[in-house]
This record gives C-alpha cells, structure tokens and sequence, in this order.
C-alpha cells in the first residue's frame, strides 16, 4: 500500500528546497521521518506527513513565493518518467489526463486531480490532502509544475484564464500573477483550479509508440514502488536477522544504526519501549507468521527464533497470546501489532 505516502524523488526536491530558502542542516536533522539522501531506493516512498513541518519552515523563512523554487527546481526529468507522460498521447487534454491519472508516481495517491473539458474550456482541478490552513508553499508547487510540463509539451506559454486558490490571499501576488500570467486569481477556494482556453486540442508533438512505451514505463515504476520501511519495521528486521545467525546482542544491532548500545538504549526509552520488548515483540510477529504459513514444527520455529528448546517457546507464545503454538495454528488467528515508533 502506497496511501499516505510520496516517492523518495518528490521529497528530495522538497527537501533541497528547504535549503535553498534557508533552513538549515540543523534543523532538518531534528525533523520526523528518514532523510530521503539517505534512501538508495528510487523507487521507495515515505510518509507524506513527514514533509509538512518541512514545508512549514520553507514557508516561514521563505516567504511569499518559496514553493515556486521547488517548482523552477522541476526542470523535466527530474520527475523521471511522470515528466514525460505530458507527451505521452497526441493531444494536452488527453496527455495531462494520463499524468493525473499516474499522479501517484510525483505525489500521494491520495490527492485528487482531475481534467474536464467543458466546450472551449479545459479545467483542471486539484483537491489537495494538505492540512489546513493550506500551506501555500505546497500549491505554489503542484500547480507551476503542472503548468511548466504544459507548457514544455506544447512549446506555448499557454496561459490560464482564471485561477482559483485555496489559501487566503497574501500581503503581495506579484509572484502569483508573474508565474500564471494573469490577474484573475481568486483565493480562498474550495480547491485549487486552473482554467484554461482553447488549449486542449493542441499538439504535443509525441510519436504514439514512444508515447505509448513511456506510459507502459511509468506504470510499472508505480506498480514497482513501495513504502520505505518504519524505524519499528526496521529495528525487528534486524533483530530477526541477528537472530537467524544465532548472535543476537544489542551492540551488533545498535551498530546497524551506526549508534553506541547506551545512546540506542536511549533511542528506545525515548520511543516509549525498551530492547526487551522489541526482541519479544520481533520474536512474537515472526512465530505467529511461521505458525500461520508454514508447516515446520514447534520444535524448528523455537530454534530460527534463538529459544533452547520447543518448552520455552510454548511458555513465551502462551505470554504473548494465552493460548499454545498448536493451538494458535489451528485457529489460523490474525497476528496482533504494536504501536509504531521512532528511533530519530
């Protein structure tokens, strides 16, 4: 599941932007959720809550018009295949359709953007997840990219008739009128929208089969990408890899995330658990898996587990769940989980 989740390039861009205004290292570091440089994974995604503080420092030191940096930052390719999905069929109207509907592939699939054609008119609409208010970095964003990809599709400083916005309307639109061309803006919308005239019908300039390859390309992209793994996912990862080498201690997988046993120690404590629970907790998911999908007998889950002996598995899963190994598997019951955490 990709919900709630923007791909590790988009948060990049975001993230570079936020330097670009001013934000310091410093205060990055200290911020919710992984560093995207950190991610070698294109292909990987990360919690799209973890990028509001972010674009609430770019606008707070930023100013009026600091979105537009991530958006003049865009240039095409950036946004790997989804940039060129804006040529990917002979028309705009039908090529923007195709890069709303792979939207997923630049943002969370949870936001709607829709393309209307009413006679003349070519509509385009963005319900946005953001939490309100607005923050007016984010729309700056979305919207001047979409309109620059336009633009670069049809080599044509196409330009909207109106404008709606969501946020309140600033001390100064200079900026707004400058990138859109116009000064029928309005603010305080229902959802962002950009109104277009006589536009849809225009050439992109695509050949049908490349267009039709890039659009085959993005789709698998999408289909490729997944979640970055949480701090909680990844601690018990570790463990369960230690242990399956039979020298599970807490230094080696403190070493995993390039801290000392005592400052980990901390990290955990600060979390709200402890390196007991998390071996419990990781020892636990794993034997209700292997009793749920697997055939192996108590005695072979008790030794990948690191236990002695079948006797204290059996008195460690009756803790856990009141019931015996046996038991558990015959009922097939669903695996219970813990709350998440943070190791930052």
């Amino acid at each position: 599941m990709i919900d709630s989740t923007i791909p590790v390039r988009t948060a990049r861009l975001i993230r570079a932007t936020a330097r670009g205004v001013g934000v310091t290292e410093a205060e990055l570091r200290h911020l919710p959720g992984p560093d995207p440089a950190d991610i070698a994974d294109g292909l990987a995604r990360i919690p799209t809550e973890s990028t509001w503080r972010i674009w609430e420092l770019t606008e707070a030191i930023g100013g009026p018009g600091a979105g537009l940096r991530a958006g003049a930052a865009a240039d095409r390719g950036q946004l790997l295949e989804w940039d060129y999905l804006f040529t990917s069929a002979p028309t705009l109207a039908e090529s923007v359709r195709i890069a709303f509907d792979l939207r997923a592939l630049v943002t969370d699939p949870g936001v709607g953007w829709s393309v209307r054609e009413d006679g003349r008119l070519l509509v385009l609409r963005f319900d946005a997840i953001e939490p309100d208010p607005l923050l007016a970095p984010v729309e700056d964003f979305i919207l001047s990219t979409v309109l620059r990809r336009m633009r670069e599709a049809t080599r044509t400083a196409i330009t909207p008739v109106h404008v709606a916005l969501r946020r309140r309307a600033p001390a100064t639109r200079q900026h707004l009128v400058d990138l859109f061309g116009t000064q029928r803006i309005d603010f305080g919308a229902p959802h962002a929208q950009l109104t277009f005239l006589d536009v849809a019908d225009l050439p992109t300039g695509t050949d049908p089969q490349l267009g039709a390859l890039v659009r085959h390309h993005a789709e698998l992209a999408l289909a490729g990408s997944c979640p970055v793994p949480t701090d909680q996912e990844a601690l018990r990862a570790a463990i369960l890899d230690e242990l399956a080498t039979g020298e599970l201690t807490l230094p080696a997988v403190a070493a995993r995330f390039a801290a000392s046993p005592r400052t980990f120690q901390r990290r955990l404590a600060a979390a709200g658990t402890t390196w007991r629970d998390e071996v419990d907790a990781a020892r636990r998911d794993r034997a209700e898996r292997l009793l749920r999908e697997s055939d192996l007998p108590v005695q072979s889950i008790a030794a990948r587990l690191g236990y002695t002996d079948a006797r204290a598995l059996r008195r460690s899963f009756h803790r856990w769940t009141g019931h015996s190994p046996d038991a558990f598997r015959r009922a097939a019951g669903p695996a219970n989980t813990n709350g998440a955490f943070t190791l930052g």
